[in-house]
């Protein structure tokens, strides 16, 4: 059915931004429209006046936005991978820190109010859960894509994040498990098993009489390893690991099979999805892709359980 809604439009700023608006958010609470635009920049409005409130610019483009009502917090993605938390005050506003993590632009984020998490997607193919609520810097880095990731979901009811790329990939994450965070990778001049310089290493190199070495990272420990000794691939899904990674040889061998259970199902959309939303009292989802089609989903089998186990396109 179509409803005719009366309504009074009010004009905003006519130069809001001087570029391309990349995402908007409307809050009913404060009233405001917050948006974000190629510019560089991120804008709020009141939708009272139809004034400019306050403008914060960045080194990039800044490319997707999640607002939280209840403390006016804006987090704002852009091109250079790093996600800003700003304060939003009425003429002002404060940095309240900057999220660093992905190395692509950043294509999506989500805000889910309830448990304080924010998830993002990006170029780099991957997706990040940043624990903002617990206060404790806790990230989960989730490999589940082949491509650019432009839009991510979260169920906060069965403890489900959806995440979408540019290649067609749905990939259906349980996030109701307990998960490792991924370690952080390890500065040596040498490989920390075999004590072999890597090619930088000249006065290794010179005293030892031998070749150096390309530098390689166990995903498990996050070690600096050299080839040799880091020969096996395995996933690691607790790490959010979905797809076969380097693992040291020492790592590998504490990896035992049932750690390789899949955490996530993978679907494919048969188009590029550039933007997805989704209704999970009704149990649907709908994505637009570059190709000028809209998909809707039923995804009732994924509502209904704690593990997705697939949807098919109505």
């Amino acid at each position: 059915h179509l409803f005719l809604l009366n309504f009074t439009a009010k004009k905003l700023s006519s130069f809001t931004h001087q570029n391309r608006v990349s995402d908007m958010v409307f809050s009913q609470e404060s009233q405001w429209v917050v948006s974000t635009g190629h510019d560089k920049s991120v804008s709020w409005m009141c939708t009272q006046s139809g004034s400019m409130l306050g403008r914060h610019y960045f080194g990039s483009w800044a490319s997707c936005l999640q607002y939280d009502n209840d403390t006016q917090h804006a987090f704002v993605g852009d091109y250079s991978g790093q996600i800003t938390l700003l304060k939003l005050e009425r003429n002002t506003y404060s940095t309240i820190t900057t999220l660093k993590g992905h190395e692509g632009n950043i294509g999506a984020l989500w805000w889910d109010p309830v448990q304080r998490l924010l998830f993002s997607g990006a170029s780099d193919h991957s997706v990040i859960m940043w624990d903002i609520g617990g206060r404790k810097g806790r990230t989960l880095l989730l490999q589940g894509h082949h491509d650019r990731v432009q839009a991510v979901r979260y169920l906060q009811l069965n403890r489900q994040l959806v995440s979408c790329s540019a290649d067609g990939g749905i990939t259906v994450w349980n996030m109701d498990t307990p998960r490792e965070e991924a370690p952080q990778w390890l500065d040596s001049d040498s490989c920390q098993k075999c004590e072999q310089p890597f090619f930088w290493n000249i006065k290794q190199m010179w005293d030892s009489k031998t070749i150096g070495l390309r530098q390689h990272h166990c995903r498990k420990c996050g070690m600096a390893v050299c080839g040799k000794c880091s020969s096996k691939r395995t996933t690691y899904p607790v790490m959010g690991f979905e797809f076969q990674v380097r693992v040291c040889d020492t790592c590998y061998d504490t990896v035992k099979e049932e750690d390789r259970t899949p955490l996530a199902t993978f679907h494919e959309g048969k188009h590029n999805i550039a933007f997805m939303d989704m209704d999970p009292s009704r149990g649907l989802m709908v994505t637009c892709g570059s190709d000028r089609i809209v998909k809707i989903w039923d995804m009732t089998q994924v509502v209904g359980c704690s593990i997705a186990t697939g949807f098919t396109p109505r």
